[in-house]
């Protein structure tokens, strides 16, 4: 029986040598290169079954590859990794055809689970998948390169050939909109309207009308019939922002339009065709409301067909340089006096818990950049301004104590912590999880320094099943040490 062979194409030794040893030790067959060229006279030649290319090679962009090779071996899966981790990327690799995006660093277990699916999709699935139109490389929509965010990229850029229903989970300010309109923008549905409608800021007795709309005389004050979200949103996308809060008797309606694809108007008898995606968000957690009889169960699964966790800015400090230069140029792209922050103040920032998430940040950056007459924002200066918001860190212990009662204490008084957060914040329904949480990522993520990032020993440690301990590393946003990139 004859081998597979995998095609691998990055101008990095190091990484050719450790994915040409990982990949034979796995039992295929490896070629690989540091040119493009080189890899499409393979390819022409008929050789590999699959590909796994770099972005940047001194000779040619890896994406420009794609379609070319698409276009004389449509069922050759092309897996595309890339340093530069940002949506645009993950986005125009998944729109040109690629099989899979992986952002580096990766994991080399990673790499080998996509291999191994690439190898057993059916023929006829890789050959009849059609590359949509690559999207442009605007001002990239949401900012972060940390490993929670890369997974939000891979999934927006999945979802760009799709129209399924999206539901995004996350807390107040973490940037929800922003993933709606990415999913929107880089989208089929894009040459479309975007059209918000939030639910919280809607007085209940008018939600039904602002959806659907009305006739003339549907009710008093009804003067005028008027155009609802779902016919503003035709042929492009309606996002329901906060639908947590929708009254019961729009849930019914709402869920009525999901299931026949049609509405009528308040106080209107002829039947309107929906067409509008739905992407709907929420701060609170559904499955608590449901329980409590609050949000319809089946509504519940007819939105949440692709769920989305946004995570909160503190479980991404890594992103917080990223995003704080990325506010302080756009602050002075609007006139503000340039502003630079220096490594103190970058450290403090990164420290803060943000209850207000990435809202918060912009906040503060415009106000510094409004208001410091300095031109470089110090320790000092973010320390006044962050003096009635920010709460003092735990010093780390000295030795470790065996005494129950002071862990107990230092427990007690960061929920107390989290308590203030959540009281600033106006969030229900979230503290039992997010405490869980964050006791949770600092054991994981010690227990795989212990382990020198081997998932398999730390899974024995925790007493985890290998599966659990990647999906809760997947969703904390850990690192891991043993990596590729």
């Amino acid at each position: 029986m004859t081998l597979p062979t995998i095609l691998v194409a990055d101008d990095d030794r190091s990484i050719r040598t450790v994915l040409t040893q990982a990949l034979g030790r796995a039992g295929y067959q490896v070629r690989a290169t540091a040119s493009a060229a080189t890899l499409w006279r393979w390819v022409e030649d008929g050789e590999g079954d699959v590909v796994i290319t770099d972005v940047i090679m001194p000779d040619e962009n890896g994406l420009d590859l794609i379609p070319r090779i698409r276009r004389i071996r449509p069922e050759l899966p092309v897996i595309v990794m890339s340093a530069q981790s940002t949506l645009t990327t993950a986005v125009q690799a998944t729109q040109r055809g690629a099989f899979e995006y992986l952002p580096k660093p990766f994991d080399l277990a990673d790499l080998l689970a996509v291999v191994d699916r690439a190898l057993k999709q059916p023929i006829s699935l890789a050959a009849h998948a059609k590359a949509a139109e690559p999207a442009e490389d605007d001002a990239l929509p949401l900012i972060g390169r940390s490993p929670a965010m890369q997974e939000i990229y891979r999934v927006i850029a999945r979802l760009t050939t799709t129209d399924l229903t999206v539901m995004i989970n996350g807390e107040s300010g973490a940037g929800k909109e922003l993933v709606a309109r990415a999913l929107h923008d880089y989208g089929r549905r894009r040459q479309g309207p975007f059209v918000a409608i939030n639910m919280a800021a809607i007085p209940r007795e008018l939600i039904e009308s602002e959806l659907f709309g009305h006739e003339r005389g549907a009710f008093t004050g009804a003067t005028n019939r008027h155009v609802g979200r779902f016919e503003q949103a035709g042929g492009g996308t309606l996002f329901l922002d906060e639908i947590g809060d929708m009254p019961p008797e729009a849930q019914t309606r709402l869920l009525r339009v999901l299931q026949e694809g049609e509405y009528t108007t308040v106080g209107g008898r002829q039947p309107i065709r929906a067409n509008a995606r739905i992407i709907a968000a929420t701060h609170r957690d559904l499955r608590a409301l449901i329980r409590s009889g609050q949000f319809r169960e089946d509504l519940f699964y007819r939105l949440n067909v692709v769920p989305i966790r946004l995570p909160p800015l503190r479980e991404r400090p890594d992103d917080i340089p990223v995003l704080a230069q990325h506010f302080l140029n756009k602050a002075q792209a609007e006139g503000l006096p340039a502003k630079t922050i220096d490594p103190a103040a970058m450290a403090l920032l990164s420290a803060y818990r943000w209850p207000g998430n990435v809202r918060e940040l912009e906040n503060l950056i415009r106000r510094l950049a409004a208001l410091v007459p300095q031109p470089v924002i110090t320790e000092e200066i973010l320390a006044q301004e962050l003096a009635d918001y920010a709460v003092a860190e735990e010093p780390a212990p000295t030795a470790v104590s065996d005494d129950a009662d002071g862990m107990t204490t230092v427990v007690e008084r960061h929920i107390a912590r989290l308590l203030t957060a959540i009281r600033e914040s106006g969030e229900e329904g979230v503290l039992y999880e997010r405490a869980l949480a964050e006791l949770e990522r600092p054991l994981i993520r010690m227990t795989l320094a212990e382990t020198r990032g081997n998932q398999i020993r730390a899974a024995a440690l925790l007493g985890l099943n290998r599966n659990t301990l990647r999906k809760k590393i997947r969703e904390h946003g850990i690192g891991v040490q043993r990596r590729v990139g």
